[in-house]
């Protein structure tokens, strides 16, 4: 059975399972508006808006902040998507992180210790990214993930929205982890 929402830790940051004393906090990070500049649903940064984003989190028994270990401050959340008939894969997705922590390292180990997790689960992990989110896409590219596909999704605003999709496999991120262990 999939854990949805497992305490990870690294040197660098901590993931625990989202609740709800966590929207203060959360909200700080979501506030600003350029963290959702690019995404399919730029109004995020409003309150009401991101209390439904954060509801629905809660109510997706996969969602997780994010802290970064050194100061103990929230900084972003992510979560997994597990349908319940599905066991070959998982999504990671919903991700978003404080604009001071952009730039690579920080993305980078948070998707790593998910997909570490979910591949004790299963041998497919899906990323979903709006189509016009450059940054996003530029982000699964580096974590070594392959584009396989584009579909329109019905967004909150009930306006269809193109995403694309990206995979990586369990194999491919054991043998980039040998890699990056090699000297």
């Amino acid at each position: 059975m999939f854990d949805k929402q497992p305490s990870l830790e690294s040197d660098l940051v901590v993931l625990r399972p989202l609740n709800p004393a966590d929207f203060d906090a959360l909200y700080l990070v979501a506030s600003d508006p350029e963290v959702w500049t690019l995404h399919p649903q730029p109004g995020r940064w409003r309150e009401t808006v991101f209390r439904q984003l954060f509801q629905a989190s809660l109510e997706s028994g996969g969602a997780m902040v994010v802290i970064d270990k050194r100061s103990g401050t929230i900084i972003g959340s992510s979560r997994y998507n597990v349908p319940d008939h599905q066991k070959e894969h998982a999504e990671i997705g919903w991700s978003f992180l404080a604009r001071s922590y952009w730039g690579g390292l920080w993305n980078r180990e948070v998707k790593r210790l998910l997909m570490a997790h979910a591949f004790k689960f299963v041998d497919t992990v899906y990323f979903r990214v709006g189509e016009t989110n450059v940054r996003s896409r530029r982000a699964m590219e580096k974590l070594g993930a392959r584009l396989i596909s584009k579909n329109e999704v019905i967004m909150i605003e009930n306006r269809p929205v193109a995403h694309v999709f990206y995979e990586i496999s369990k194999a491919e991120f054991e043998a980039d982890l040998r890699t990056a262990g090699s000297p």
